[in-house]
């Protein structure tokens, strides 16, 4: 990507909580600078690149798959049912996780993503948090977390994790700000009618 400009990559697996990924992936879309260019270019993947059933039903078409997906600045990791319950099982794709962190500038999760990044061994002594009704269960599971109550996003540097559901939407808002400023932030946050008072 062209300076000051970042590819933002979303995962995608059966049973994602949709608004884990489709919070972000307006923050990011929408988000332009003064002169109107876009510094985010957002995709989605999944293991496979074939359509994901999210929860409720919602089926959604990935632009990659793991073989075809190009390298990305920005990593999201949802979380969800799917997350918690199946794909912290799977080695391909938590390895493909913990692989992608030679490559990026920020790695993220939202709600129970958290599981994802813990079993890709990139959250060892570091603080993270997930959604409130996990918070024990990732602590239990992963005792090398400082497991961080009460906050929507703890940011670690070159990772990042947020609580549940929406609060991945603070979260990008909050990456927003980091990386352009608080006055595209809130002009962004003004176009989705998002209260962002709390950055």
């Amino acid at each position: 990507m062209e300076d000051n400009s970042w590819s933002v990559g979303i995962l995608l697996f059966d049973d994602v909580e949709v608004l884990d990924f489709a919070g972000p992936f307006e923050v990011f879309s929408v988000t332009a600078r003064e002169n109107g260019t876009k510094p985010f270019e957002v995709s989605t993947i999944s293991q496979e690149g074939q359509m994901i059933t999210a929860r409720n039903g919602l089926r959604v078409q990935p632009d990659y798959s793991f073989k075809t997906a190009p390298k990305v600045d920005i990593l999201i990791v949802p979380g969800g049912y799917g997350a918690r319950e199946r794909e912290v099982h799977n080695d391909t794709l938590v390895n493909w996780i913990a692989a992608q962190m030679a490559n990026v500038q920020l790695m993220t999760s939202v709600c129970t993503g958290a599981f994802l990044l813990g079993k890709a061994g990139l959250l060892q002594g570091k603080k993270a948090t997930t959604h409130w009704a996990s918070l024990e269960r990732l602590q239990q599971e992963f005792p090398e977390i400082k497991v961080q109550q009460g906050v929507k996003f703890v940011d670690e540097g070159n990772i990042i994790t947020s609580g549940g559901i929406s609060a991945g939407i603070n979260m990008s808002f909050h990456i927003v700000k980091r990386l352009l400023g608080p006055e595209i932030a809130r002009q962004t946050a003004k176009r989705m009618e998002y209260d962002i008072s709390y950055l």
